[in-house]
């Protein structure tokens, strides 16, 4: 996706894998985190996924989300921002799990994908392939927090303003970098 001059992608980072995927009950929190983020933000959390919250069963597991983000993606690179962003619908307003299949075949359906092709890379290996290569890159490039913002110009990387960042200020910072 190209916001005026500058090309921008999404990378999952891999928040909750190994021993982090675990369910949500481990991890008391969340609900404090998620009012400081709507705050910031002016994110909104839906009724749906705070019953989830509150019930604690549901596992934060982050290789089905960026497995489908991968897989959206490939069909559509330029609208990788978007599928990040449907996705996240999905769960935090209406709580569904990423883990279900049936979320990301029917975001490629509304957004008409070609859904058996979505349907096979989630199944194959293909999607998964994806996402631990974007788990690498995410560590790679030296992601230790997320949600993080970069500016990768050939092989400098500098992390950019993110949450709770004014969209000036962020315009300037990439003012100053683009010189």
């Amino acid at each position: 996706m190209c916001y005026d001059r500058v090309p921008f992608t999404a990378v999952s980072g891999g928040l909750f894998v190994d021993d982090r995927a675990a369910p949500m009950s481990r991890y008391p929190y969340i609900s404090k985190s998620n009012e400081r983020i709507a705050q910031m933000t002016g994110a909104t959390f839906g009724a749906a996924y705070k019953a989830l919250a509150e019930e604690g069963s549901t596992v934060m597991g982050s290789l089905d989300a960026a497995t489908a983000v991968a897989v959206l993606r490939d069909q559509d690179p330029q609208r990788a921002i978007y599928w990040i962003h449907q996705l996240q619908q999905a769960f935090y307003l209406n709580g569904r799990s990423l883990s279900d299949q049936e979320v990301c075949l029917e975001i490629a359906a509304a957004n008409g994908l070609d859904v058996e092709i979505v349907q096979r890379h989630l199944t194959d290996g293909f999607g998964r392939g994806q996402a631990l290569a974007d788990f690498a890159l995410a560590r790679a490039l030296g992601v230790q927090s997320y949600p993080t913002l970069l500016f990768v110009d050939g092989r400098k990387v500098m992390q950019l303003p993110a949450v709770g960042t004014s969209l000036e200020r962020l315009n300037q910072t990439l003012d100053s970098l683009l010189g």
